[in-house]
């Protein structure tokens, strides 16, 4: 992708993330691979964690997740395989509960009918969930580097943005991925008729912080991003990795992260039994007509 107001280093970053999205969105991944973060399970085993996906679900997105290198396939004899994180698949869960929480935050929620009072409330929303339906409102095409570019250039008409992210198509494409990302809250038109990122929008710093320090191999450290700046903590538990986007799995030295490339990791560390705090919610959600980023 072809852009004039980014900086080189800055596309490679954006290239890097957008390749991890598309390798996180197909859905069930996440709730897959939040299943395997405590220990390494047999297939059985996570096929009756998440009963509601089929047993043609399951087993392909497991290969895709072997073939991404997040997941590892350890065959101890014939008829007793069993299915475990890859170093960059454990290296990936620090960042989930920053996605989670941009999630439960800035997404609507179902709302459900309180049987004592007959009031509408908001039906809590299981951390997979929050995490995966992030995950698709950032990852379709033109998106995120929607949003990039709004972030680095501030108000921007739709002809400055279709020559930044949409170089090599005509005016008329850009429209229908920035409807996408307003439909989504996470942009909004100004009074002159350009568009800028909305709250949530900006909202999503410590996403792209995050995702961008995975991509990149580097720790959740403190350090600041060169577009998305500093807004996590520190987080002891975070390691590194020398991994680009789809590069070997196999263990190296952890590589010294560069300036202005990393990000921070949550205040609050995901628990593995988090995933399953709610019970698992047949897709779609019901949607709130209360208004705001839709998931």
């Amino acid at each position: 992708m072809a852009a004039t107001g980014l900086s080189r280093t800055t596309l490679n970053d954006l290239s890097r993330v957008t390749e991890s999205l598309q390798m996180l969105a197909p859905n069930w991944s996440v709730w897959v691979l939040m299943t395997l973060a405590a220990q390494p399970l047999r297939y059985s085993e996570v096929k009756a964690k998440l009963a509601l996906l089929a047993d043609g679900q399951l087993h392909p997105k497991l290969g895709k997740l072997v073939d991404a290198g997040l997941v590892e396939r350890t065959e101890h004899t014939p008829r007793h395989v069993t299915y475990g994180l890859t170093r960059r698949g454990a290296d990936l869960m620090p960042v989930l509960p920053v996605l989670a929480a941009w999630g439960d935050t800035h997404l609507e929620k179902p709302l459900v009918r309180n049987k004592a009072t007959g009031e509408l409330q908001p039906q809590p929303v299981a951390v997979a969930q929050n995490i995966e339906d992030t995950i698709a409102l950032i990852s379709p095409r033109h998106s995120t580097p929607l949003v990039w570019a709004l972030k680095a250039r501030g108000p921007a008409s739709a002809k400055a943005l279709a020559a930044e992210v949409m170089p090599h198509y005509s005016l008329s494409r850009v429209y229908p991925p920035l409807r996408r990302v307003i439909d989504d809250g996470l942009a909004e038109t100004t009074l002159a008729g350009d568009y800028q990122l909305s709250a949530s929008g900006k909202a999503l710093a410590p996403v792209y912080q995050a995702l961008s320090a995975w991509a990149a191999g580097y720790p959740l450290a403190e350090a600041t991003h060169s577009l998305w700046g500093q807004a996590l903590t520190p987080s002891s538990s975070a390691r590194s990795g020398p991994w680009l986007t789809t590069q070997s799995r196999l263990p190296a030295p952890p590589a010294a992260p560069a300036p202005g490339q990393m990000a921070k990791a949550p205040t609050t560390p995901w628990q593995p039994g988090d995933l399953f705090s709610h019970p698992i919610p047949a897709r779609p959600l019901a949607i709130s007509p209360a208004g705001g980023p839709r998931r």
